[in-house]
């Protein structure tokens, strides 16, 4: 009797396991393979891309299966190399070492990331499958955004094109956005798009910086209650050395909301780089009114140099 139930219950644990495994699908079985293979050997390890194959070939509308056919060729594409400048910092990046040449010259040496265009090509494949799709997923969009702005680093055409289309389809758009499982509404667009401003300006190419201008036009027509994207105008004419223009744009901000903080600080120091005193006086006034303390005690004791000359 012990030994027929024990060979019941081995019958019975069988035909569980049975039909828990015939439940899952077969592109959910590559899923999980997947994932246990990138665990170990990462996401362009030895026997990723074979995986990612034949679970297309099961399903190939997966979105997880696309994004790690993007994460894939993504990074397979990428090669690391050390470059030799005369520059402090090169798009946007700290140098890795500092030397002097023989002739006692300052060199930097940076760490900068290439891209394969064929393999990047197949990432971005994959990826716009993916968009299209999912075409209310806002983190798809940014996480292309991103690609191209790490492929094309200092000269970000398509960033550019890509991020100016992505703006008017939020202006145009009547629903929320999803990101990931959340719901994101156009302030979230926002203030994410300021990040992406940020970095275009940190890159500090010239093209770079004209890619920053373009975009930050563009948001402050769509979003005109949000002055950031004046802020970032005013910026631009501001690195430029377009002192003129910059106070100008600058006082449209202060207008608008007379303790923007960010605005009144650069409208101290366009009017230096002019050599206004008496326009730097009187931003250095509204510093005392709007400021935190330690930075209203500073332009307090600039106020008391430029009034002594």
């Amino acid at each position: 009797m012990i030994y027929s139930m024990k060979r019941i219950a081995i019958l019975v644990f069988f035909m569980v396991s049975t039909t828990l495994s015939f439940s899952q699908t077969q592109s959910e079985i590559m899923e999980r393979r997947y994932n246990m293979l990138v665990s170990k050997v990462g996401e362009a390890g030895l026997g990723v891309e074979s995986v990612l194959n034949t679970w297309e070939k099961e399903d190939s509308n997966n979105l997880n299966m696309l994004l790690g056919k993007f994460r894939y060729y993504f990074n397979k594409a990428q090669s690391t190399q050390i470059v030799a400048k005369y520059e402090k910092r090169y798009l946007g990046l700290e140098p890795v070492l500092s030397l002097k040449d023989s002739l006692g010259r300052q060199i930097s040496y940076f760490q900068e990331v290439f891209y394969d265009d064929e393999l990047y090509g197949q990432a971005i494949k994959a990826l716009d499958k993916a968009v299209s799709l999912n075409p209310d997923r806002l983190d798809l969009r940014f996480m292309k955004a991103n690609s191209l702005l790490a492929y094309e680093k200092g000269s970000p055409d398509m960033t550019l094109n890509y991020l100016l289309q992505l703006t008017d389809e939020v202006a145009a758009r009547t629903k929320d956005w999803t990101f990931g499982s959340e719901k994101k509404d156009k302030k979230f667009y926002e203030d994410a798009i300021q990040e992406y401003c940020y970095s275009l300006f940190t890159i500090g190419t010239s093209a770079s910086k004209d890619a920053f201008m373009a975009l930050s036009v563009k948001l402050n027509k769509i979003f005109p209650s949000n002055l950031n994207f004046l802020n970032n105008i005013g910026s631009y004419y501001l690195v430029n050395s377009n002192y003129k223009a910059a106070l100008k744009t600058y006082s449209k901000v202060l207008k608008k909301e007379p303790g923007n903080l960010t605005a009144i600080q650069n409208c101290v120091l366009a009017a230096r780089r002019n050599e206004d005193e008496k326009s730097e006086i009187k931003y250095l006034q509204m510093m005392l009114k709007y400021a935190p303390e330690q930075e209203a005690l500073m332009a307090k004791a600039r106020i008391e140099v430029l009034t002594q000359n």
